[in-house]
């Protein structure tokens, strides 16, 4: 609604329509935009390829990890069911007189997010790195017992 078709020249009108008029510069598909952290994250979690296997009493997570140092890596468990492993690869300083002629090997940050299932059990996680692999363990929860039926005591009237 434009306010200065209908001959109102307040100075209220006008930051009104100021406002409308801002409002549809903006492009709306802005506000439905990915944040930046989001596609550093996703970007992060696609450059991380992992195997996972399912054995009868645990899950076991698998990835490649060549070059980094236990340090270099996080495991962490969040919201009770969501195993996060993270970390970092820095890019090696380089010496003088030295330039890269080819760099194809990934730096910077990784992260792979697993939901877990209900019976991993989340107090009982190793995680080892052996010659550039990382193999996290999740131990399962041992199945609940069957419900024994319950007896009722029939007493006469």
């Amino acid at each position: 609604m434009d306010f200065r078709i209908m001959g109102v020249d307040s100075p209220l009108f006008s930051t009104l329509q100021q406002m409308m008029d801002l409002a549809d510069d903006t492009d709306k598909s802005s506000f439905n935009a990915p944040t930046r952290t989001y596609m550093r994250d996703a970007k992060a979690m696609a450059a991380t390829p992992a195997d996972v296997k399912e054995y009868p009493s645990s899950y076991v997570f698998i990835i490649d990890m060549p070059g980094l140092n236990s340090g270099d890596i996080k495991v962490q468990v969040e919201d009770d069911n969501l195993l996060v492993i993270s970390g970092e690869r820095k890019r090696e300083e380089e010496k003088e007189g030295a330039k890269y002629v080819r760099m194809e090997r990934r730096v910077g940050k990784f992260m792979r997010k697993f939901v877990l299932p209900e019976n991993a059990n989340t107090d009982a996680i190793s995680a080892v790195c052996h010659d550039g692999v990382l193999t996290v363990t999740v131990e399962k929860l041992p199945p609940p017992e069957p419900k024994k039926p319950k007896k009722i005591e029939v007493k006469l009237a």
